[in-house]
């Protein structure tokens, strides 16, 4: 004899989870508000048929506003390591969103633009990202996401003077 089937999710009941002393961590409190504000981000863009992370939203919006950044200043304003970036920058150059050009005052780097095709997909992300965000602070005052955002940027500033 086997055994007896599983009862569905929808019934089972389990017991109440112990996260001991993880609610009351600022960073497990971080951690799972940036999963939730992810998933919203990648379900929005799934529902508009595009396919685009937050780090590379964050990239194209810096080379737009920034046109003939250099790698190596991107990478510093992004918080990562060259070598984590090239490959973002391959995929988004394979997807036609923006060029590396030779530097203009140092050949031994390249300058970054979008492309015509690049500048035209960023106004359409923007329209999805102003919608996401708009659905992300819905339970918040417009005082309170920017009381949040400057403290986000305090906790941030601290985690970095180590």
């Amino acid at each position: 004899m086997g055994r007896p089937p599983a009862k569905p999710p929808s019934t089972a009941r389990s017991p109440s989870l112990d996260r001991g002393l993880l609610p009351s961590l600022m960073g497990y409190a971080l951690r799972r508000a940036q999963s939730a504000v992810f998933a919203d981000f990648a379900a929005t863009f799934a529902k508009a048929g595009e396919a685009l992370t937050p780090g590379e939203f964050g990239l194209l919006v810096l080379v737009d506003r920034n046109e003939g950044l250099s790698q190596m200043a991107l990478a510093r304003a992004l918080g990562i390591d060259r070598s984590t970036l090239v490959p973002i920058l391959d995929r988004l150059q394979a997807r036609d969103l923006l060029v590396r050009r030779p530097s203009p005052t140092d050949g031994r780097t390249h300058a970054l633009a979008l492309t015509s095709a690049g500048a035209k997909a960023l106004a359409r992300f923007g329209r999805l990202v102003r919608a996401h965000e708009k659905r992300i602070a819905s339970g918040l005052s417009a005082s309170e996401t920017r009381t949040l955002i400057e403290l986000l940027g305090k906790v941030r500033a601290s985690a970095r003077s180590l």
